[in-house]
């Protein structure tokens, strides 16, 4: 008799089933529910790029898996204008939206048992995914200084995600320069993913006199070789962008080659229409600040509000949300919000780090924004 054993990968449980006992309370609110728990866009995307779309409709061959040359010169175009960053179009890859390359680049890598992955002490849940699906081990550091001889000797791949999901913090010059060199000095790959980069607030606004967030790739941080580095960038938050699931990699000139050919043969390839989109979306900077503009106001409408029901924001210099804490556990923050029937994410989401903290998102509309405002105002 064959003997039964269950088929499937035994990984955690999805996190945000935890939360619909608050957003059903959420819901029950006379007033409806707001949702600033996922950042999800809720703006239309951009009639040019709607209209790229459209025009690249007629498609019954295969795309390249590579992304075609114009895509590739738009994306190249687009790190030299945006990021101060000089590209081969050759060292680029489109990719099916950000997250699927994060889940899936440390298989991609050749990462298996015995290798460590580091990601942020407080941190977007896929990077841990990512190293699950290759048997690799996820550690949580926010330095490799801080991982003890035995567990350096074994770091093959380090995350580094700035502007940070959920904080919303920016590592500076110098802060990318020094897990670069570390990374490199140990042989490790370094996979920077920066797709809120074109968000940046305050100090790291330049629109309104700031800085721009730096990239990996940013020769003051990399000195002028992209060697063991890789950035990853995703149009769905500046451009509204998501359920195209349009986004690209760039970097190490060795280390490419191998992923596009290894992406041929599992079938990993954006569509055509899609790569049109993106290239339309790229060569369009206008649609780019408007989107920001529309965010800054919402952010600027619930930062004093948060502050007034007794939340503290720390960080969120960059991106889409607000990392805000109001001293006690997670939950009955996130319990509090819901009675008031709004949805935040909770920060233990994150990481043991996050506990404290809720992440609230800037992509509700004008008018359930303002609603959340007003009940949190009391």
């Amino acid at each position: 008799m064959t003997q039964n054993r269950a088929f499937g990968l035994n990984l955690p449980d999805y996190p945000w089933d935890a939360m619909a006992p608050y957003v059903q309370e959420a819901q029950q609110h006379p007033g409806g529910a707001v949702n600033l728990s996922i950042g999800t866009p809720v703006d239309p995307t951009p009639e040019l790029v709607q209209r790229a779309l459209r025009d690249a409709s007629n498609a019954p061959g295969y795309p390249t898996t590579h992304g075609t040359p114009e895509l590739r010169e738009a994306i190249s175009g687009w790190y030299r204008r945006r990021r101060s960053v000089t590209l081969d179009p050759a060292d680029i890859l489109p990719t099916v939206g950000s997250k699927e390359l994060v889940a899936w680049l440390p298989t991609l890598l050749g990462l298996g048992a015995g290798d460590v992955v580091v990601r942020p002490t407080v941190a977007y849940p896929t990077y841990d995914m990512g190293a699950h699906f290759a048997g690799a081990t996820p550690v949580a550091a926010d330095s490799l200084a801080e991982l003890d001889s035995a567990t350096r000797a074994r770091v093959r791949l380090v995350w580094v995600n700035s502007p940070s999901n959920p904080t919303g913090a920016v590592q500076d010059v110098a802060a990318l320069k020094a897990i670069v060199d570390d990374a490199r000095a140990l042989g490790a790959m370094v996979a920077s993913d920066e797709c809120y980069a074109e968000l940046g607030w305050g100090a790291w606004d330049p629109d309104r006199g700031g800085q721009a967030v730096p990239s990996i790739l940013d020769e003051r941080v990399s000195g002028g070789s992209a060697d063991l580095l890789l950035s990853v960038y995703s149009l769905s938050k500046q451009s509204n962008l998501a359920g195209y699931r349009a986004a690209f990699v760039a970097g190490d000139s060795a280390v490419l080659p191998n992923l596009i050919n290894s992406r041929k043969h599992a079938g990993m390839i954006v569509p055509f229409p899609v790569q049109e989109a993106m290239r339309a979306a790229l060569a369009d900077d206008a649609h780019v600040a408007a989107q920001k503009n529309f965010y800054r106001a919402r952010r600027d409408q619930l930062i004093p509000a948060l502050e007034a029901f007794g939340l503290t924001i720390h960080s969120s210099d960059a991106g889409l949300y607000l990392w805000a804490s109001a001293g006690e556990d997670t939950w009955l923050t996130v319990k509090r919000f819901a009675e008031l029937g709004i949805i935040v994410g909770p920060g233990t989401f994150y990481g043991d780090a996050g506990n404290g903290f809720v992440r609230v998102a800037l992509t509700g509309s004008d008018e359930r924004v303002a609603a959340a405002a007003a009940r949190l105002m009391g």
